[in-house]
């Protein structure tokens, strides 16, 4: 005879047994549909009947950080590290990037340590814990002596290297290093960096940006997705106010805000991220109203609603063929913007 689940209650409501597991199932759809508040309220339900389950939790971490709650996500990678829940190197990993986003150095060098002193670290992971450890050690040490005694003597900066860091992860980290400080000793690197194929589409934008945070008034060539191209760094349009981007997400607000609030919510932060990838290339059809109907179709898609391609094309004035090309190049974006955690 099947033993029978037993019966959960929580403040004296009942709960059918097997109630979890559909929320843990529906919250991670919802997580890989980029819907990370929908996500982070079935797992938050599910992880109170059942707080032991591996999936849920990991789902919760991974959902908290694309919602960018980094300090709920840093408690709770924490304490599943402490508990021994899930892969134990994955889940450092995961830790470790959530530390990088808030820049806790020596969190991330405590972190390290210990597991060099207590672990047995597989060879091919190594190599990248050791590249972190050393950089953070670097970064928390001048972080110390910055707070103690002021800004430290002017040395000669050593090269970035950023090829030689595979990881993207690593590479972020390197560069989230230079916010606060002068960039013009790295400009010839960073500028060999942008006008090559082998550069991280993400990195660039990373880079053309801090360029322009510190006023970089020069012409320089810049390589992406085949296409290359000169731009001035001061002279071009701040990530967040990309005119294109600003009239897409005009349009899918026209559309959608009061209509359906909860599927706008859902797609301005992946107009957000492809444009952030894809920048300062510009997108083709260069028709704003094709790429808000490819975004509203995709984001359709993601909350597992039916949507007519004719119907939205005619909502907006464009040919379903526009769309389907906006379509395939959102897909393709998104593949690269998507962090690989």
């Amino acid at each position: 005879m099947k033993k029978r689940e037993q019966v959960k209650r929580k403040d004296n409501v009942i709960f059918l047994p097997g109630v979890e597991k559909r929320l843990t199932a529906k919250g991670m759809d919802s997580l890989q549909a980029r819907n990370y508040t929908e996500a982070i309220r079935l797992l938050e339900e599910a992880n109170e009947l059942d707080p032991e389950n591996d999936e849920n939790l990991i789902g919760l971490v991974l959902a908290y950080f694309e919602a960018a709650a980094y300090q709920k996500a840093k408690v709770l990678a924490k304490e599943m590290l402490h508990k021994g829940i899930g892969d134990y190197y994955k889940m450092v990993d995961l830790y470790l990037t959530v530390l990088i986003q808030l820049h806790e150095y020596q969190e991330i060098v405590d972190t390290l340590e210990a597991l060099l002193e207590e672990k047995e670290i597989p060879p091919d992971k190594l190599s990248h814990f050791l590249n972190i450890l050393q950089f953070s050690r670097k970064m928390a040490e001048n972080h110390s002596q910055s707070a103690d005694e002021g800004e430290p003597e002017e040395q000669e900066p050593q090269p970035l290297n950023l090829l030689e860091l595979t990881n993207l992860n690593e590479q972020m980290l390197l560069v989230s290093s230079l916010a606060d400080k002068n960039i013009r000793p790295y400009l010839r690197e960073m500028e060999e960096y942008l006008k090559m194929d082998a550069g991280h589409p993400l990195m660039k934008t990373v880079l053309l940006t801090l360029m322009k945070e510190q006023e970089i008034n020069r012409d320089l060539a810049v390589k992406k997705f085949g296409q290359e191209k000169r731009v001035n760094p001061a002279l071009l349009p701040e990530v967040r106010l990309e005119p294109k981007m600003l009239a897409v997400k005009e349009l899918i607000a026209a559309s959608l805000e009061n209509d359906n609030p909860v599927l706008y919510e859902n797609i301005a932060p992946v107009v957000e991220r492809i444009y952030f990838v894809s920048y300062p290339f510009g997108l083709q059809p260069d028709n704003a109203s094709a790429w808000a109907a490819a975004f509203i179709l995709l984001g359709n898609e993601y909350l597992g609603m039916e949507a007519e391609i004719q119907e939205i094309a005619d909502e907006f004035g464009v040919l379903p063929s526009e769309i389907d090309e906006a379509l395939e190049q959102i897909i393709q974006l998104e593949k690269i913007s998507y962090p690989n955690i």
